[in-house]
């Protein structure tokens, strides 16, 4: 069984660590584009055909499932990968975690970048799934390019200019783009700051889509199995290794012991 994930860059480590949880007998493939990132800033149509040669070079080489690990991407390139991709190999897409969070009943903020902020995308699923609930759109402009360079004190800025927008009295903070997801433990920290320690619920999707993919495929979790499945890096087609900013997250350690029992066998 091989997963793939896609992104421009590291976002897809929250998904791809998802993924190895639950099923640690599964081969990863991570297919990221350095050569064109950041895809936030591209237009739609130009976005779209890097996310399909990121695809491509994925599906050339066999997975069961593909996952769009990118909000930005499933936003706008969905319905091209899945045209080309589907049924041979199923294409699960990346949508900030609105519903649940609004179902919680509370005052919610949706941290995700500027170009997702206040999106018609992000409007349509604040009106489909939030409608009557108290929801702040939060902009995060540089906090993803923060993420994907590891750069500690650029991710403190960030997430502080961030907090500052976030209502004092929010309970439920939906994680609107792949890359904040490995820093959650960072805005923890900023928001408890800002609202006084309140207990508060996050909403990300990497846990979700791994699930997806998985029922997409028939295939149940089983966190229990030991741990057999490998690990290939594609960046911008390219055979590589994990990049060194990876190795500043959780998710990427997780990873990078997967990459060294690989090269051990």
């Amino acid at each position: 069984m091989k997963i793939a994930l896609m992104d421009s860059g590291i976002g897809l480590l929250a998904a791809a660590a998802a993924t190895r949880r639950l099923r640690p007998d599964a081969d990863l493939l991570l297919s990221s584009d350095p050569d064109g990132m950041p895809w936030g800033p591209r237009t739609p149509a130009d976005l779209t055909e890097r996310a399909r040669a990121v695809a491509r070079a994925a599906a050339a080489l066999g997975p069961d499932a593909l996952i769009v690990a990118c909000n930005t991407a499933s936003v706008h390139s969905l319905p091209a990968l899945r045209a080309e991709l589907e049924p041979r190999i199923p294409v699960i897409g990346t949508v900030p975690a609105i519903k649940p969070a609004a179902a919680a009943g509370g005052r919610v903020a949706i941290w995700a970048t500027p170009a997702t902020t206040g999106s018609p995308y992000q409007r349509g699923l604040i009106r489909d799934f939030a409608a009557g609930a108290r929801v702040t759109e939060v902009p995060c402009p540089g906090l993803a390019d923060a993420v994907e360079a590891g750069d500690e004190a650029a991710i403190a800025r960030t997430v502080a200019a961030a907090a500052e927008l976030t209502p004092a009295d929010v309970t439920d903070v939906v994680l609107g783009c792949t890359h904040y997801e490995l820093v959650e433990e960072a805005v923890r920290a900023a928001l408890a700051a800002r609202t006084g320690g309140a207990e508060l619920r996050f909403y990300g999707s990497a846990e979700a889509v791994a699930v997806q993919a998985l029922r997409r495929i028939g295939i149940e979790p089983a966190p229990e199995l030991p741990p057999t499945g490998g690990l290939t890096v594609l960046h911008s087609g390219r055979t590589a290794a994990l990049p060194h900013a990876a190795l500043a997250y959780a998710e990427g350690r997780l990873l990078a012991e997967l990459e060294r029992v690989v090269h051990q066998h």
